[in-house]
């Protein structure tokens, strides 16, 4: 199958649809070899296995070894759809990967989804969406710098999930990789 891109990474907050639109592509893309790898799993066995209860205290060199092993994938191999908060962040020195950027323009919206996939309280998940974000993001820039990890003009397609169901998400992504059934 002829794309336009050799690889796909899919960024954004908690509840936007990341995992979802990952998922998602692969009955389209697994067929023609397409790979798929979620950084947060990695990162949540990671953190079972050495008992940590939360992403965030994983070692600075943790991260940048994650990162280093996803620009590793991006730039020696084709066929990776990649799911990470900062996939895209990673991934914008590469022409040949669609950086895809979703977002939710109603925080009540993200909350409902924390709500309904987490089983909590409303108030439970608006404490760990904010506490989330507020944690990884403070760390990142600890690492990185004063970076906007979400700036738009980063990335090839933006989406908001509000307005976006999961299979119109998938069409925009398929028709922007160039996909023909």
């Amino acid at each position: 199958m002829n794309l336009r891109f050799d690889n796909i990474t899919i960024s954004g907050g908690v509840a936007v649809g990341t995992t979802t639109l990952l998922n998602n592509l692969k009955p389209y893309l697994e067929p023609s070899g397409f790979k798929f790898r979620s950084t947060g799993q990695f990162i949540r066995k990671y953190t079972k296995e050495n008992v940590m209860p939360v992403a965030t205290l994983v070692s600075d060199d943790f991260d940048r070894k994650i990162e280093a092993e996803v620009k590793k994938l991006l730039a020696e191999e084709k066929g990776w759809a990649i799911e990470g908060w900062l996939a895209g962040f990673v991934a914008k020195e590469f022409d040949n990967c669609l950086r895809i950027l979703l977002i939710c323009s109603a925080d009540a919206v993200r909350i409902d989804r924390v709500v309904n996939r987490d089983k909590v309280s409303f108030h439970e998940a608006k404490d760990y969406l904010t506490k989330r974000e507020r944690e990884n993001f403070n760390k990142w820039k600890k690492i990185y710098g004063e970076v906007d990890f979400f700036n738009e003009s980063w990335y090839h397609l933006v989406i908001d999930t509000l307005s976006s169901g999961p299979l119109e998400t998938v069409g925009k992504v398929l028709d922007k990789i160039g996909y023909k059934v």
